[in-house]
């Protein structure tokens, strides 16, 4: 007992924040500091928290294993959401995921007296009620579930071997009693499609069982897929075969989406634990293939011994990314929120299949790799972290998928279908990434024998046009479709935010692509290619600034469509203050600026329409079409606090003074709230328009982990990229 309770011991005591710094120190604008040993950032969930069932069941976990694949639920352990999930397996990686093992449900037996640690959500109850024995939960960075039953304890810990479909629980059992106790662990098994549910009446779900030492294996030959559940202790207990059914998920209830499934338990497993003694053992949910016989290749060595060495190679490649950060970014403050956005950047992070290389997830638990926000994403995930062979394989990836001079707006979840290209942002993106990477690494001869010609390729059919009518227009600005930026939601077939013609934040873009392609061309000695993008980019700049540029609201139109005009507020415009190559002159940048700060600036993010304009919607709830209508009509977004902050330095200069208050006023309530609010540990996608801001969408999003802590590092802290002045047009 001694060792559980000493471990339990240390978890109340959280690392100071940069809250609790001086100012000076607390952003380290200095520069000065060099942090020797780097620990694991730690979040405690006590007792007080644990107790308000409602605030509690809106506390989440993920566990990413670097496949698309994760593990994630909330600190109660009651699922709230169909994707939450143990193991949650991609098919084909990163994409196509199901839902394999659903949770691991626990009791113990002491004395003819149970007691359950478990709990599930039905409409009208929760039942068993096992969250009250909950004493804490622990995200230290793993998730540890604490439980206490009448002097028997019992510490959970879930991890996730990286790059192996396979999630562990580790279990340490303490048996104060002078009886001995019998703990059973049953799994609820699903194998469905993450955005779906299981009826079990509709026989969507057929499992053929074949028992294995100390487990189970199961599966379904129609998806064909396989779960193997093994268990380094105790016995497996056959025959049960009973669903689970009317499981409830109220987020997914709230959303207007399905939020009732059925969940199968095989059977369970059963560990004795002595009076008086402590056992720790695992549980394995380990994905394959259904044609695999007997078992995955990875089930059949797997023991206690494999177990603790996989946790110990999870623990180490952890602490490597913190070390790599500190050690090449000895001005960063290592606080923990800072700790927090490098963990949280390594889940974003996947292996594509189809390429052999490396993409990255948008979003947990839901969205695919999309170019645009992989694209957006990349310096603050890879290059502000030192990951630079990720960031190469990333755009090898994307390069690979180019078509007509496009580059995927994302990879469809169900395997077979064919990505899809309907963007005008992401290619333009592409060409951003490049440059950043150039910044930070200087390798011009990879850009030149991997990426020049696709370069090349891609402004040319951008000039000549390409599909969704994309095409450089007369007056040398950019023109497209209808719903091709990231504002490109729709109702009904019926976009909400058209934006067809030229978007601002587009014609910004499709500028800085050209300036680059000029620099890069004259690097690699091909001056007419050089002076031609220059003179399309200099017509462009003078078409932007006559055509752009409302003089009576002193900011930039969202869009220009022949001779209509959209003078919206929104914060697109605030994307072109913020690139390397800007076509606004120093006062322009600024009443811009000023403009957004004013109108929109919402604690955590930007809104995405002024709440004076009469469209604007503040809340984000209801059903689908409800949270359409919400998405950019007024909707926070985090991820545009990177360019906000950069636009924001750009105008006012990098003084220490500057970066200062852009730290305190724009980043601090990000980074030092909203990382304990929703997910934990990481950033989440959207919120609500109106104060207070509650966080909404994914609970993990890569684009407003990776662009304000870009932001952070490259502008409050102020390191630039070491290559960044040999890339001057």
């Amino acid at each position: 007992m001694s060792c559980l309770r000493k471990r339990n011991s240390t978890v109340f005591f959280l690392q100071r924040s940069s809250r609790d710094l001086p100012a000076a120190d607390a952003h380290n604008v200095k520069g000065d500091k060099k942090v020797e040993h780097v620990r694991q950032p730690r979040i405690y969930v006590g007792p007080a928290s644990l107790s308000d069932l409602n605030r509690a069941l809106q506390l989440e976990w993920l566990v990413t294993n670097g496949l698309g694949g994760y593990a994630s639920s909330t600190v109660l352990g009651v699922n709230t959401r169909k994707y939450h999930g143990l193991l949650v397996s991609a098919c084909n990686p990163p994409v196509n995921r199901h839902v394999l093992l659903s949770k691991l449900d626990e009791e113990v037996e002491i004395d003819a007296n149970r007691y359950v640690f478990s709990a599930n959500e039905f409409r009208d109850t929760i039942f068993p009620d096992g969250y009250r024995n909950l004493e804490s939960f622990v995200l230290d960075p793993l998730p540890t579930f604490n439980y206490h039953a009448s002097g028997f304890y019992l510490e959970k810990t879930v991890f996730m071997p990286h790059l192996r479909d396979m999630t562990i629980i580790e279990y340490e059992a303490v048996n104060s009693r002078d009886a001995s106790a019998v703990l059973r662990v049953y799994p609820l098994v699903n194998m469905r499609h993450f955005h779906h549910t299981t009826d079990s009446q509709a026989g969507q779900l057929k499992f053929i069982e074949q028992p294995v030492q100390n487990g189970v294996t199961l599966k379904n030959p129609s998806l064909q897929k396989s779960l193997t559940l093994l268990c380094t202790e105790g016995t497996y207990m056959p025959g049960r075969s009973v669903w689970i059914k009317n499981v409830y998920f109220r987020v997914d209830a709230a959303r207007g989406e399905n939020c009732v499934d059925d969940e199968y338990q095989p059977g369970f497993f059963e560990v004795t634990v002595p009076s008086e003694a402590t056992k720790r053992f695992y549980v394995a949910a380990i994905g394959g293939r259904a044609e695999e016989e007997p078992l995955p290749r990875q089930a059949l060595t797997f023991d206690a011994a494999v177990a603790r060495k996989l946790y110990e190679e999870e623990t180490v490649r952890r602490e490597r990314l913190l070390k790599d950060f500190s050690q090449s970014n000895p001005a960063a403050n290592l606080d923990s929120w800072i700790k927090w956005l490098i963990t949280a950047a390594d889940c974003f992070v996947v292996e594509r299949r189809s390429t052999g290389a490396k993409s990255v997830i948008a979003g947990y638990h839901w969205f695919e790799d999309w170019g645009r926000d992989t694209l957006i994403s990349l310096p603050g995930l890879t290059l502000v972290t030192g990951r630079f062979r990720d960031a190469e394989e990333v755009l090898l990836t994307f390069k690979q998928y180019c078509k007509n001079g496009l580059i995927p707006n994302r990879f469809p979840d169900c395997a077979g279908d064919e990505p899809v290209y309907d963007s005008v942002d992401a290619t333009l993106w592409f060409f951003n990434a490049v440059f950043q990477y150039l910044k930070y690494t200087g390798r011009f001869d990879f850009v030149r024998t991997e990426l020049w010609e696709t370069l090349q390729d891609m402004i040319e059919h951008h000039i000549r046009g390409t599909m969704f009518d994309i095409h450089m227009d007369e007056d040398y600005l950019l023109s497209h479709g209808s719903r091709l930026t990231w504002m490109d939601v729709s109702i009904d077939g019926k976009p909400v935010t058209p934006r067809t013609g030229k978007a601002v934040e587009i014609q910004a873009l499709w500028y800085n692509a050209l300036r680059i392609m000029q620099v890069l061309a004259l690097r690699f000695g091909r001056t007419e290619d050089a002076e031609r993008y220059g003179l399309i980019a200099d017509r462009a700049r003078d078409s932007f600034n006559r055509r752009f540029w409302w003089a009576e609201g002193n900011y930039l139109f969202d869009s220009v469509n022949g001779g209509v005009v959209d003078s919206s507020l929104r914060p697109n415009q605030i994307i072109a203050v913020s690139l390397d190559f800007c076509m606004l002159d120093d006062v322009k940048k600024q009443k811009v600026f000023e403009s957004v700060w004013r109108e929109l600036w919402g604690t955590y993010g930007l809104r995405t329409l002024s709440s004076r304009d009469p469209r604007y919607v503040g809340k984000y709830e209801g059903g689908i079409p409800e949270r359409d209508r919400a998405y950019h009509n007024g909707t926070v977004w985090a991820w545009l606090l990177g360019p906000f902050v950069t636009a924001f330095l750009n105008v006012k200069g990098h003084s220490s003074q500057w970066r200062r208050f852009a730290f305190e006023r724009f980043l601090r309530p990000l980074f030092l709230e909203q990382i304990r609010m929703a997910g934990l540990g990481s950033l989440s996608e959207i919120f609500d328009g109106d104060h207070p801001h509650c966080p909404r969408g994914c609970i993990s999003q890569a684009w407003s982990v990776a662009e304000p802590f870009r932001a952070y590092i490259e502008d409050i802290i102020f390191k630039r990229p070491p290559y960044e002045k040999d890339l001057k047009a």
